[in-house]
């Protein structure tokens, strides 16, 4: 299953080269290049998954999510394919969910949202212009708040799950190494 998720990380994320032609990294090209941000250890692992949760959350706009993370990665000291390939798990068919759960959220915390209107525009298949006038009616606030929250609890469990994994992949390949040691040689 590791071999899957790297293997399907490899594919997806960019590479250094990639960002560093990205203009709007340009200015940081030197030090997103740097390889302390580009090495899979069991600290920059985790900070990398909770930055693409985050950014991927929180954003929701497909060309500016892997930029985000990439630039959070910076202050954070986290992997930044790590970080650009967890933005991937906010996707199309992810994205309906987590706005209708940002508004029920910040509905919750006392924004005022017709939620209705959000389902409303959903049926009739409204375009953009339609979805932007929405968005920054009264529904902006509770989008704002409730993608914040689920973005940081979304960050949070991330880490401590990679923290988890990483801790049982690490121990999974002790124990063979100690196995292949203790075994008698032929």
């Amino acid at each position: 299953m590791v071999e899957r998720i790297s293997k399907w990380v490899a594919r997806n994320a960019p590479n250094r080269e990639e960002l560093a032609k990205s203009r709007w990294l340009k200015p940081f090209g030197t030090r997103v290049l740097h390889s302390e941000f580009w090495r899979f250890t069991r600290r920059s692992v985790p900070r990398g998954v909770a930055a693409g949760l985050f950014v991927g959350v929180f954003l929701l706009i497909p060309g500016i999510q892997i930029v985000g993370s990439a630039l959070l990665a910076i202050p954070f000291r986290a992997n930044i394919p790590v970080a650009a390939a967890m933005t991937f798990l906010t996707n199309p068919a992810t994205t309906p969910f987590l706005i209708a759960a940002s508004l029920e959220l910040g509905s919750f915390f006392g924004f005022r949202t017709d939620i209705a209107s959000f389902y409303a525009l959903i049926e009739r298949g409204a375009g953009v212009g339609s979805w932007l006038k929405w968005a920054f009616s009264d529904a902006a606030p509770a989008l704002i708040s409730g993608l914040f929250i689920i973005g940081l609890g979304a960050a949070l469990i991330g880490y401590l799950l990679s923290i988890l994994v990483w801790r049982w992949w690490t121990g999974r390949k002790w124990k063979r190494r100690a196995l292949r040691r203790a075994a008698p040689i032929e």
